[in-house]
């Protein structure tokens, strides 16, 4: 909230090259992983992350404060995001090692064991329809509480709910099958 309250001095204060100075290191990795979330090719999420920060600095000046930023910011990373895919032919890949590495470049070496339980998580989401995806990666992942997930994605708020619960019960099955096998 501290963020929120200092974009807005900011931007009234017609400073918006201060305010993007402040959400760029707090929202880069968190609009990528959601853009690579929902178009599950790390070129085209690197293009839409850049893409949705000059929308953010074009936009700046109309931020009210009235939703709070970082669900004004998924807003514009999921409305870009689409348009990218709506842009482009379906293509069928398999998941990209690249995002991961990309993500992982912004955080401290994690060990050994945990980038290997990161790696096999991460599998396991990936192979949930997309919308339980991306509520998975915006309510655990990010953080995110039930109702700005729903605001995010446009959906109501026991559609988020009802897919949280499918998602759980899959990785529930799936990491019992794998646990099982090894």
């Amino acid at each position: 909230m501290l963020i929120d309250a200092r974009v807005l001095e900011l931007v009234r204060a017609e400073r918006r090259d201060e305010a993007i100075g402040l959400l760029l290191p707090a929202f880069r990795r968190r609009v990528f992983g959601l853009a690579y979330s929902l178009l599950r090719n790390r070129d085209a999420a690197e293009d839409v992350t850049q893409d949705v920060f000059i929308k953010i600095w074009r936009a700046l000046p109309h931020f009210d404060g009235r939703a709070s930023l970082s669900t004004w910011i998924y807003a514009i990373t999921r409305n870009a995001s689409l348009s990218a895919l709506r842009a482009r032919r379906p293509q069928s890949s398999l998941s990209d090692p690249e995002a991961m590495d990309a993500a992982d470049a912004v955080d401290p070496a994690p060990s050994a064991d945990a980038m290997a339980e990161r790696a096999a998580l991460q599998r396991l989401v990936d192979q949930l329809p997309p919308k339980q995806r991306q509520v998975v990666m915006l309510f655990y992942m990010e953080q995110q509480s039930h109702e700005e997930v729903a605001t995010m994605l446009a959906m109501p708020v026991g559609t988020v709910k009802t897919l949280l619960h499918r998602a759980r019960a899959t990785l529930s099955a799936a990491a019992g099958n794998v646990r099982a096998n090894a």
